[in-house]
C-alpha cells in the first residue's frame, strides 16, 4: 500500500517543466496519437473490449477531437485524475462510460468498460455483471435500465460503497506511473 501511495505522491510532486520534458521526450511532435499512446503504455495484443476502452479513454482526453492529445490535454487529464474534485471525476467517468454519446449509460456500456478494465489490469475480483447489477440496483431509481449524468452523480455520491468501487476500478495511477517512468525506454 505504501508503495502505491508513494508513486502517487511522486507523480503529484512533479513540476510542470518536468511533465513537459517527459511529454516531449515521448512525443517530440508535441502530439500523441492513439497508436503512440498504446505503444507508450505497452498495450499490444489486448482483447477487443480492452482495446475499445483504451480508445474511449484516448478520445475522452482528446478534448478538441482532433485525433491527438496535445500537452494541454495531457496535463488536464493528469490533473483531473490526480487532483480533480469528485464531481469532475464523476463527469469524466460518465463521459467515458457513455460509449455511444447519447447522454445515458446502459448496462451493456458499463459492463463493456468494466470487462475491459479487468482485461487491462488483470484484476478479476468481481465479475463485471455483478458490479453493473449492483450499480443499477442502487442508482437506477426509475428502473429504466439507463442512467443519466444526474442520476449517476447523485447515486454514486449517495452510496459510498459504489463510489469506492468506481474509484478503485478507475484508478489510472499505474498508467501515469508508466508514463512518468517512460516504459517505452525500458522495453
Amino acid at each position: 500500500m505504501g508503495n502505491h501511495g508513494s508513486n502517487l505522491d511522486d507523480i503529484l510532486a512533479e513540476d510542470m517543466h518536468h511533465w513537459y520534458n517527459k511529454f516531449m521526450k515521448e512525443s517530440p511532435s508535441g502530439l500523441i496519437t492513439l497508436f503512440e499512446l498504446k505503444a507508450i503504455l505497452g498495450l499490444q495484443g489486448m482483447s477487443e473490449d480492452a482495446n475499445s476502452y483504451v480508445d474511449q479513454v484516448f478520445f475522452t482526453f482528446d478534448m478538441d477531437g482532433d485525433g491527438y492529445i496535445d500537452f494541454v490535454e495531457y496535463i488536464a487529464a493528469i490533473s483531473l485524475l490526480l487532483k480533480g474534485e469528485i464531481n469532475q471525476k464523476l463527469k469524466w467517468y460518465f463521459k467515458l462510460f457513455d460509449q455511444d454519446g447519447n447522454g445515458k449509460i446502459d448496462k451493456d456500456e458499463l459492463e463493456t468498460i468494466f470487462t475491459a478494465i479487468q482485461d487491462i489490469t488483470r484484476v478479476h475480483d468481481v465479475p463485471p455483471e455483478e458490479i453493473v447489477s449492483l450499480i443499477f440496483q442502487r442508482i437506477d431509481v426509475n428502473g429504466e435500465g439507463e442512467l443519466t449524468l444526474e442520476e449517476f452523480i447523485s447515486g454514486a455520491k449517495e452510496h459510498p460503497d459504489i463510489m469506492e468501487m468506481l474509484k478503485k476500478m478507475m484508478d489510472l495511477t499505474p498508467v501515469l506511473v508508466i508514463i512518468v517512468n517512460g516504459r517505452r525506454n525500458s522495453v
